[in-house]
């Protein structure tokens, strides 16, 4: 039985080694490795070679690349990360077994751990552990290949919250409780982010919000997802974690903050910023740009 691990790069050498080799020690043997690249000048694709012979160039941004990769997967099953994920052992193994044994589970959810290097991205870090098993905040990455395809695969219209569009769309095809999750997690290596890059990707990322926010199935959790207040709820609603650290977590307040303010200014003027360069996606090597994770913080 195959699972399919499809990775999107950009320049993506600083993280791509670690995430090929975690894919390829999975404790489940039959991994397939697929890797979409999209133009890399440093040495991503000569890394990739070396971990699978499915290497393709192809697709402007990540929906697409995942896409491309998909149809060129052989495996039952098609599990999909970024280049700055590593898989815990388990994962591979979590998901195959999960999926044999629900039939009418068509989806995984996988956990995420951040780390890096640097006061934000500790701060990235203890946001994201707050998102753990919040039904409006995870989104599956794991999924049946006949599902994936039914569904037609991820929205390339849509960069940075494409990866809650295709699971709400299966479960607007099959019904709610059709997304499961497995408890092995995906480290995702946040490297040395700054608050600069962080409010830059989500200034990016909402020049796209239109696809995402106007499709009827995903209205009810975005009204969630983009409120400050929801967000804030879940941070103060565990007030020992929150100021376990107080400085950090007043600095992940503050941080979240920024990015909801720069990603209101992006949607604001996603009709004015045709010229706004797509340069902050132009690499997968944080902190340069964006592409490297998905827009589910």
């Amino acid at each position: 039985m195959i699972i399919s691990v499809i990775i999107p790069t950009k320049n993506s050498a600083r993280t791509l080694e670690s995430c090929l080799k975690s894919i390829a020690e999975q404790s489940y043997p039959n991994c397939e490795i697929v890797v979409v690249d999209n133009g890399s000048t440093d040495q991503t694709v000569e890394i990739a070679k070396k971990y699978t012979d499915k290497v393709f160039n192809a697709g402007t941004e990540r929906s697409m690349q995942r896409n491309y990769g998909a149809a060129h997967s052989s495996g039952k099953y098609v599990l999909v990360i970024d280049s700055d994920m590593s898989l815990s052992s388990e994962v591979a193994q979590e998901c195959v077994d999960t999926l044999e044994a629900n039939p009418k589970t068509l989806g995984l959810v996988v956990p995420e751990e951040s780390f890096g290097e640097g006061w934000w991205s500790q701060c990235k870090r203890l946001e994201r552990s707050f998102y753990e098993g919040v039904h409006w905040m995870e989104a599956a990455r794991c999924f049946r290949k006949e599902i994936f395809d039914d569904v037609g695969g991820y929205d390339e219209e849509n960069t940075g919250t494409e990866d809650y569009d295709l699971p709400q769309r299966i479960e607007e095809k099959y019904g709610d409780g059709v997304i499961g999750r497995v408890k092995a997690p995906i480290l995702h290596d946040e490297g040395k982010i700054s608050l600069l890059y962080s409010c830059k990707k989500k200034f990016y990322y909402a020049r796209r919000l239109d696809v995402y926010m106007e499709k009827e199935q995903n209205q009810a959790k975005f009204q969630k997802q983009s409120s400050l207040f929801a967000r804030y709820g879940l941070f103060l609603g565990d007030p020992v974690k929150l100021m376990s650290n107080p400085a950090l977590g007043v600095g992940m307040l503050f941080m979240k903050t920024s990015e909801f303010v720069s990603g209101g200014l992006g949607y604001l003027l996603r009709k004015q910023d045709s010229n706004i360069s797509s340069d902050i996606y132009a690499s997968q090597d944080k902190p340069e740009n964006p592409s490297g994770d998905s827009e589910q913080s």
